[in-house]
């Protein structure tokens, strides 16, 4: 399938269809952040990369100073308000936090909440998905930590820490293998295909990484591929790595407010295990 092919009219439809509606969302998570006592400054941002040029959104608090730095790939469906909201959360926690655009080889953020159970846009996604390659994936994480590492709001002196969402979470994985030296941290948070049984399964690249580990699981995942987090676990100890292995009482997609299996508990636990884990492994 080409670029142009997958490039859908439905995509252009919702991200017309969604503008508004983004634009709103943001400004009232943008109000809460400032109500909460620490305003952030958001920018959408593309940066180039060894093949193409990657849109993405940065987010920073708005007071002056040198913060670390934050790589979060979203799940599946990819940017849209409710991943701008995490990633401005985030970065209300005293962090640059960049939003990357997963599948900026083959299109542009549909930027609106997508039904991904619906099998015309999963068959989509999921070729997308196919597009993104390991060595895409390594590629990416060094252009995302130079382009941080430039600007000035990032402390490049402090540890840089790599988490995902959904199949972002496999993305960490690998980002922390590729840059050994500079992540510090990965959150998988109901991670996809982060433990397989193919020779290059991304939790078997845990040993090229000195990263320590948040890997929470969903229940309905657990209950198909109870392995997995053994796998995980296994591969943490055998590193010497610091790690910890949750299962959720939640399921897959817990932390997206307009999914079916969203989980407000799980969503805030999962959230302040991830500031945890940064505030002690990157500052």
């Amino acid at each position: 399938m080409g670029k142009t092919q997958l490039r859908t009219s439905r995509f252009t439809i919702f991200r017309r269809a969604g503008a508004a509606i983004m634009a709103l969302l943001s400004l009232f998570a943008l109000a809460t952040a400032a109500h909460a006592g620490t305003a952030v400054t958001s920018e959408d941002v593309v940066i180039k990369t060894p093949d193409g040029a990657a849109e993405a959104v940065l987010h920073y608090p708005a007071a002056k100073g040198k913060w670390p730095a934050v790589i979060l790939w979203p799940d599946l469906v990819g940017i849209r308000p409710a991943f701008r909201d995490l990633a401005r959360r985030l970065a209300a926690e005293g962090f640059v936090v960049l939003l990357p655009n997963s599948f900026y080889r083959t299109m542009r953020p549909a930027d609106v909440e997508l039904n991904a159970s619906d099998s015309e846009v999963r068959a989509t996604l999921m070729a997308h998905r196919a597009a993104v390659s390991q060595e895409g994936i390594t590629k990416d994480t060094t252009a995302y930590l130079a382009f941080l590492d430039a600007r000035s709001e990032t402390d490049p002196a402090k540890k840089a820490a790599a988490i995902g969402y959904d199949l972002g979470g496999s993305y960490a994985f690998l980002a922390a293998a590729a840059q050994p030296e500079r992540i510090g941290a990965v959150g998988s948070i109901y991670g996809l295909g982060v433990a397989t049984a193919r020779p290059d399964s991304p939790h078997k690249t845990v040993p090229r990484s000195r990263a320590a580990y948040y890997v929470a699981v969903a229940r309905d995942s657990d209950a198909r591929e109870p392995e997995d987090k053994d796998d995980i676990r296994a591969v943490l100890r055998e590193s010497g790595l610091e790690g910890t292995v949750e299962v959720y009482p939640a399921d897959h997609g817990w932390a997206n407010p307009a999914g079916r299996a969203y989980d407000a508990d799980a969503s805030d636990r999962a959230f302040r295990a991830l500031v945890d884990l940064l505030g002690a492994k990157l500052k």
